[in-house]
């Protein structure tokens, strides 16, 4: 018996070294790229196309930066990429969890006809409205403003659709039911009720949008013209705008445009294990 026992134990370690083993791995190639970004933004251009590449820092991160800063004006397009990032993920929390709480929890005429129709949105190429999309804009004077930017990006099918699921799945119908013979009105219920459980949908939605918006160049480039209103993705991409490229000007530019994203996930994460219950409880 003791052998068996052993002999199971030798397997399960094996296998164990064998999964973490995989998973360093795995960590370590996800993390190369962000590794050798830091690397080109510590040396000069003529590093970047260097044979055999170059995978050691240098020392002109600095230097590197402060020709970024003299090309664009980085804190304030660094600022307003904050700024649309933050509005829009804010409301595409509310909007998203309140049909997310009506999809679920509700029942009205046409509601799975309306729900197939927003998740069919998904499938069109953003490109294809871009044409319409900019008419819309331009003809509601918001051309060139953060609010033009802004309001594509409020209405997110994908918000709507995990929200959906994750109410359906993690709110029950009796308690729902118990609130209503409470004479709680349904935005009481959304709010003291739905909204607490959902916290953990509510990060995990919140960080898919505001990377999405973050990372989002082709509509930022069609409204913005003007320098003070640019993003950060828009600004960066001013950088190029010359015969010969300083890559590693434009890798410090975008490596320290990659910093604010970090602090995000890390200051979020620890709501991706927020337990259900604990929701359910406050």
């Amino acid at each position: 018996m003791s052998k068996t026992v052993s002999r199971r134990k030798r397997k399960i370690s094996a296998s164990s070294i064998f999964i973490y083993a995989f998973l360093t791995l795995a960590s370590l190639l996800s993390l190369f790229p962000f590794y050798w970004m830091f690397v080109m933004a510590t040396r000069p251009s003529a590093a970047f196309s260097s044979v055999p590449p170059i995978v050691t820092p240098g020392g002109l991160l600095v230097e590197n930066f402060q020709k970024v800063l003299e090309q664009i004006e980085f804190f304030k397009a660094l600022g307003n990429t904050v700024i649309i990032c933050t509005a829009v993920t804010l409301v595409v929390l509310l909007i998203s969890s309140l049909a997310g709480f009506a999809f679920a929890k509700f029942k009205f005429p046409g509601k799975n006809l309306l729900f197939v129709g927003i998740l069919l949105t998904m499938v069109i190429p953003p490109q294809l409205g871009l044409i319409p999309q900019y008419y819309l804009i331009s003809q509601a004077g918001l051309l060139d403003t953060l609010s033009g930017v802004m309001i594509l990006f409020f209405l997110n099918p994908l918000g709507i659709f995990l929200m959906r699921q994750y109410v359906s799945e993690a709110v029950p119908d009796e308690l729902i039911e118990a609130s209503k013979l409470d004479g709680c009105s349904n935005f009481r219920i959304y709010r003291s009720i739905v909204l607490p459980i959902i916290l953990p949908a509510f990060a995990t939605l919140g960080i898919i949008v505001f990377t999405a918006v973050w990372g989002e160049f082709l509509w930022q480039f069609t409204v913005l013209r003007d320098p003070e209103k640019y993003t950060i993705q828009v600004a960066l991409a001013s950088l190029n705008n010359t015969f010969k490229v300083d890559y590693g000007m434009l890798m410090s530019g975008v490596f320290w445009a990659t910093v604010p994203l970090i602090i995000i996930f890390l200051c979020f994460n620890r709501l991706f294990i927020a337990s259900i219950t604990e929701g359910a409880v406050k």
